[in-house]
């Protein structure tokens, strides 16, 4: 098939766009951005193309002849970007690429999305009928961009939107690696008591979970979610110590009260939001500690046939391998 990869060219979306090269799929690659792995994707074959998602004639020639589309490109929690930066790529780019698909024929189209669109989850594990109470713009415009693509699917377009979990593993240059490097200090710094859910995917998994949608018929319409994750959810606590055995290591956590640095996290942020700086420490990053993240996969299961094939400890191990020789750590 020929497959067009909005976003692949960055962690997931890298990921995605090997496995089906690897398969014998010729894939076209439209990202904003070189990513790490920018070289082995030329090197492999990916016809990558460099530009803005919102620029319908670049959108309309990547798609032209594609069989199928998978949508990941997305404004993801940029600092100092203004709200409608998020509504312009997330819901008017996810339309304007439906639209281009739906006129050059693409016989399926799957939509990456977010577990956050379901916020801080109460009562665990939640499937995807929970309620939809995303905790920042970001969130909430990754939902309005799943609620463009029903039109679509009446129109003739098979759509259906993956929402994946925690992701980790090999070539994630963001929020695990700075989980391994603090942990590796040997003291972990706990903002709050540590049991907070949550609940991580492995990159191989997820990109499981993207094939099964290409393959397989799924059952309900185009509005259809499925949240993709591990088997298992755990605290942030058991998440530190799980780190530390990967790296052979031990890791003291000391826990701290949570309110007093959540309201310095927003006192940094508005102070370096005038010059335009990214704060070091900032509100979203602070919900981490606070949030629940825990989720039911039986839908996935069901009706895609998924099954998390690497567990937390053998993707634990081969992602401080890969943080290893790529002298990340």
């Amino acid at each position: 098939m020929r497959i067009l990869v909005t976003g692949g060219a960055g962690f997931t979306g890298a990921a995605l766009t090997m496995r089906l090269l690897k398969e014998g799929h010729e894939v076209v690659v439209l990202d904003n951005g070189r990513g790490i792995q920018f070289d082995q994707l030329q090197a492999k074959g990916a016809d990558i193309r460099l530009g803005d998602l919102r620029k319908q004639e670049l959108v309309e020639d990547c798609v032209a002849g594609c069989d199928a589309v998978f949508h990941l490109a997305a404004a993801f929690r940029a600092v100092n970007r203004p709200d409608a930066h998020y509504y312009d790529v997330n819901v008017n780019g996810t339309r304007q690429l439906a639209e281009a698909s739906l006129a050059a024929g693409v016989s399926r189209f799957i939509n990456c999305s977010t577990c956050g669109v379901h916020g801080d989850v109460d009562p665990v594990p939640a499937d995807e009928d929970a309620p939809i109470r995303p905790n920042d713009y970001y969130q909430q415009t990754k939902h309005l961009g799943e609620e463009v693509l029903p039109e679509f699917h009446a129109r003739g377009l098979n759509t259906l939107t993956i929402r994946p979990l925690g992701i980790y593993g090999p070539g994630d240059p963001g929020r695990f690696l700075m989980l391994f490097r603090t942990v590796k200090r040997g003291v972990f710094p706990m903002f709050g008591d540590g049991r907070t859910l949550y609940h991580p995917v492995y990159i191989d998994n997820l990109v499981d979970s993207f094939l099964l949608a290409l393959d397989k018929e799924p059952s309900g319409n185009g509005s259809r979610a499925y949240l993709v994750g591990d088997e298992k959810y755990l605290t942030l606590e058991e998440l530190v110590h799980a780190v530390a055995r990967s790296m052979g290591r031990t890791v003291r956590v000391v826990k701290l009260p949570y309110a007093p640095m959540y309201g310095l996290s927003a006192i940094v942020e508005g102070m370096c939001r005038p010059f335009r700086v990214p704060p070091p420490l900032f509100p979203r990053r602070m919900s981490w500690y606070r949030s629940d993240r825990a989720f039911s996969i039986a839908r996935a299961k069901q009706e895609l046939g998924y099954e998390p094939g690497i567990g937390l400890e053998e993707g634990l191990a081969r992602t401080a391998r890969w943080y290893a020789d790529n002298g990340f750590l």
